[in-house]
């Protein structure tokens, strides 16, 4: 039973799948055979991408994982008695059906009292950082994990479980035919990573005119866009300061925990606004899912200053453009009434972020930290705006949500 009864439905919109060990390579195309391969390397298996070893994510075939909500303690109170990594993460467990596959985890969703979820792949946050010299591959590499994710979990699950497929930017028009595909499948959100777009001549800003066709594309087809944190290649940056192979999100450093912060999301967001496609694409909405809220004041502060010193370069304030398109998943451990102050209510969701260790054991304990937020726009947080977003919001007027739940 779910650790407290709500008379409202909820919508998590960050759980996590773990993919099984082909779900990078089982549709990869001939010409992209052994781009993705698995090694043993002192008795633990490691992912090879290009022939590079990448120890991203220490463990990618998700056999053993840390339990869900390992670090809570630590994200809660911090850590003033200075435990390593290892100690913070706990004792591991085994990769249990509820997170390799959809049966299983909406019986889990119903144990924890999670009426919908959007369902981002783990995988994914690796992939294009690590191919983004070549565009062409990097699609087919993409392609090949949608195709798994359909065949594994569908793009609707019951109409409760919302697998989100990515979408890579590199060639636009590959990217519409990706978007396409994505949505005769059903798809209700795709998963763009928020990052300087790769290309044949360096990286650029997706909020530049070349990609209005994609933004204009996911307005015509009426589904918001999800930007969920990953690798945004920002290692290259940090590494000018302190020299390192390779990012590793779970062996931090004290200059790398210092000086990355939010910069990722925050230089995305940035260059989608001050670039334009806010603005040129009004009726685009974007949700950003695990990138955490407490950058935004300075953000706000940063473009409001950019639009004082220079409105003619704007095609409207740069703000109203953001608080317009952008829906802001904080972090759990974020301050919700500070941030529904900042944005409004209507513009901000929750989630979990479950089963990942640095997410929540017990996703309605988010329940207990929502001082200062009225009921009403606890609902729309909990999940109302998230249905709305995507579609759904008739089904939950007519009840049919605690119908499935086996609600009254």
């Amino acid at each position: 039973m779910p650790s407290r009864q709500v008379g409202f439905p909820v919508f998590d919109a960050d759980n996590h799948m773990y993919e099984t060990r082909d779900a990078l390579t089982k549709y990869l195309p001939e010409r992209a055979e052994n781009t993705v391969r698995y090694v043993d390397l002192d008795g633990r298996t490691k992912i090879v991408v290009r022939n590079m070893i990448s120890e991203f994510i220490p463990n990618p075939t998700f056999s053993v994982v840390a339990k869900p909500g390992a670090q809570e303690d630590y994200f809660r109170h911090g850590n003033p008695e200075g435990k390593s990594s290892r100690e913070i993460m706990g004792e591991p467990m085994k990769s249990i059906p509820a997170f390799r596959e959809p049966a299983a985890r909406l019986a889990k969703m119903d144990e924890l009292g999670i009426d919908y979820a959007l369902m981002f792949p783990t995988l994914a946050s690796l992939v294009e950082e690590r191919l983004k010299d070549d565009p062409e591959l990097t699609h087919d590499v993409i392609h090949a994990l949608n195709q798994w994710m359909h065949e594994q979990w569908t793009f609707d699950y019951e109409g409760r479980i919302f697998a989100v497929p990515v979408i890579t930017l590199p060639i636009v028009d590959r990217a519409l035919e990706e978007l396409e595909w994505c949505l005769e499948r059903g798809a209700r959100t795709v998963l763009v990573r928020p990052a300087p777009v790769p290309g044949f001549k360096g990286s650029r800003s997706f909020g530049l005119e070349e990609f209005d066709p994609f933004w204009k594309a996911c307005v015509q087809a009426g589904i918001p866009v999800s930007m969920h944190a990953s690798d945004s290649g920002y290692s290259e940056v940090l590494n000018i300061w302190e020299p390192a192979a390779e990012y590793k999100p779970f062996i931090p450093t004290a200059f790398r925990t210092a000086a990355l912060g939010s910069r990722a999301i925050e230089d995305a967001m940035t260059a989608l606004t001050c670039h334009g496609a806010l603005s040129r694409v009004p009726d685009l909405k974007v949700v950003l899912i695990e990138n955490g809220a407490d950058w935004l004041p300075t953000l706000f502060h940063n473009l409001e200053h950019a639009y004082a010193k220079l409105p003619q370069l704007f095609l409207e304030n740069p703000v109203e453009a953001f608080k317009r398109c952008v829906y802001v998943n904080p972090f759990w451990e974020d301050n919700y009434a500070d941030v529904v102050e900042l944005l409004g209510a209507d513009h901000v969701i929750f989630g979990s972020d479950w089963p990942h260790p640095e997410g929540l054991q017990d996703p309605l304990s988010l329940l207990d930290h929502f001082g200062g937020i009225s009921e009403g726009d606890v609902r729309k947080i909990m999940g109302g705006n998230m249905l709305r977003l995507l579609g759904l919001d008739s089904k939950v007027a007519a009840g049919s949500w605690a119908e499935t739940k086996g609600r009254s």
